[in-house]
């Protein structure tokens, strides 16, 4: 098991360093080294960028041996290409083998050079070198900054694998996972595929050793044809497209199948040769159902062997599983560490962080709220309490749930209410600060936090009955900003409304009496006048008689 992992890992980073990058032109490999050519036009900082990208590095020409090679590689190609030989500071050294100049792997060993004979070594010289097959591959000093046609890459490894020996009528090519290959090469690196004809059986390479296929289905699909699974005898196994089926010799590759015994068995996922017969199977992460054709998921966080780093939790996926954090932990590199929470600031006065969560408090005179605990609400646990005032206006002021406020010589208190006194209860009633409690005489069980229902058992003389209080709820609204409470409603001022009211009322009384009583006055007058007018007349008239 650790040798397919090991083997897994080493062509995973392969792969990965050439996905979506280009093929290189041309390969080599000699013992425990490969080399790759590129013809890409680069600077020799971008070519080393290259090299790096997929796990090597500029090439060293340290000995005749490795200058051989450069036959091989560019011995058809035009154009010079850079090595990984420079000189990063100083000026060059005339006496020293390499001039001064270092490879790219920092260090100066060497048992060759090649130095071209218009070496120049003053210090305005160019630093980077490059060789080409005009010159005869000798050392040419280059513009660091200027293009060459491309550039060298070696690799190391560990572990390589000897090509396979020929029989008559049988010949092998092979492809490296640096992506080149031929049929006449010495030395391959791990991961390496070689291919058997004319029978197609396919090999890997691992640790010094070719393993035939199919192996594991997580390198490259078990080096199936089509797709690579595990038979229910957990051995890796491939399969075909429907009307295809596996050859049975090399177990890896999809042909025609004349009579496809697979499809009287309606498999929903793939079908495989069971000895002397056929059967279903399913792919990983899947199990074959009772039907013996369907395939179901597998829960594989059921195992706890799955995600077993600190702070890590398994989710199960259709087929498979993922490994993430646990709430309260974020991703840091490849390791799970504490979120601060607090420094999104989630609680309204004051956040705690704690491992994997947090948690919140409050000032002075608050507590937390029991249905927002991210929120605060005024508290007072005593008889009275000072208002929480406006600073900038104090008539704007504040008390807990359960209070009233006051207004006092030396400022706005609250003053916890006697809810008791409001019938509450439907039997027994207990003031608390900022609330009440209910409770019931024996024989009798506090309902709806209020009510008390007779026991159905209970006798009378009997001691029993529940007597559990019950701390009603209470619904903390959150206070307006801004706005007024409603005003307390002291002894003087109560006093000052009723004379204001009596004054008014007497006030209206004579302003009535006063109208009615002028205007008596006015009638009477206009009546007196009327009379005298009419004496006077009737004197004239008497006169005139005479």
């Amino acid at each position: 098991m650790e040798e397919v992992l090991r083997l897994y890992v080493v062509v995973l980073v392969f792969l990965m360093g050439r996905d979506g990058r280009m093929e290189p032109n041309n390969g080599y490999c000699l013992e425990n080294q490969c080399y790759t050519v590129f013809q890409d036009p680069s600077d020799f900082t971008t070519a080393g960028n290259q090299c790096r990208d997929r796990g090597g590095h500029l090439m060293t020409v340290r000995s005749t041996v490795s200058h051989d090679i450069l036959f091989i590689l560019l011995g058809n190609v035009t154009g010079r290409f850079w090595i990984g030989l420079h000189l990063p500071t100083g000026c060059p050294d005339a006496t020293s083998e390499l001039k001064g100049f270092q490879w790219v792997t920092k260090d100066s060993e060497s048992d060759f050079s090649n130095w071209a004979p218009s070496f120049n070594s003053s210090c305005s010289s160019h630093r980077c070198i490059s060789v080409s097959q005009q010159s005869e591959f000798k050392w040419i000093q280059e513009p660091c900054s200027e293009q060459a046609a491309g550039f060298l890459c070696e690799h190391s490894f560990t572990d390589p694998c000897k090509s396979l020996a020929i029989t008559e009528g049988t010949s092998f090519t092979y492809k490296t996972p640096l992506g080149f290959g031929g049929d006449d090469v010495l030395s391959l690196p791990p991961g390496s595929i070689a291919i058997q004809m004319p029978a197609q059986n396919k090999y890997v390479c691992d640790s010094g050793q070719w393993l035939q296929g199919p192996w594991s289905c997580e390198i490259l699909q078990g080096g199936c044809d089509y797709k690579c699974t595990v038979n229910p005898k957990q051995v890796p196994s491939c399969y075909c497209q429907p009307g295809l089926t596996v050859n049975l010799i090399n177990k890896v590759t999809c042909e025609l199948a004349t009579e496809d015994p697979c499809l009287a068995l309606r498999c929903e996922y793939a079908c495989y040769h069971n000895e002397e017969s056929y059967a279903c199977m399913c792919d990983r992460g899947f199990k074959l159902a009772e039907d013996g054709r369907s395939c179901i998921d597998i829960d594989d966080c059921t195992d706890k062997r799955q995600c077993p780093e600190k702070n890590w939790m398994c989710v199960n996926t259709l087929g498979s599983f993922a490994c993430v954090c646990k709430d309260g932990y974020q991703m840091s590199g490849s390791q799970c560490i504490d979120e601060d929470e607090c420094m999104s600031a989630p609680c309204e006065h004051m956040c705690i962080n704690t491992p994997g969560s947090y948690k919140c408090s409050c000032y002075s005179g608050y507590k937390v709220d029991p249905e927002s605990p991210s929120k605060c609400v005024l508290y007072c646990g005593k008889q009275e309490c000072a208002a929480e005032c406006d600073p900038n206006d104090d008539e704007v002021c504040y008390c807990p749930d359960g209070y009233i406020s006051d207004e006092r010589d030396d400022g706005m208190v609250c003053i916890d209410i006697d809810e008791c006194g409001g019938n509450y209860c439907d039997q027994q009633c207990k003031n608390t600060f900022g609330s009440y409690v209910c409770t019931c005489r024996p024989g009798y069980t506090l309902v709806g936090q209020w009510k008390c229902v007779k026991d159905e058992t209970h006798t009378d003389g009997e001691l029993g009955g529940s007597t559990t209080p019950c701390i009603p709820i209470t619904t903390v609204l959150p206070h307006p900003d801004p706005t007024r409470p409603t005003p307390s409603m002291t002894v003087g001022a109560l006093v000052g409304i009723i004379v204001f009211t009596v004054f008014f009322i007497l006030l209206v009384v004579f302003l009535v009496y006063y109208i009615f009583n002028h205007r008596g006055k006015m009638k009477s007058s206009g009546a007196l006048k009327s009379v005298g007018y009419e004496s006077h007349g009737l004197e004239q008239v008497a006169s005139d008689a005479h």
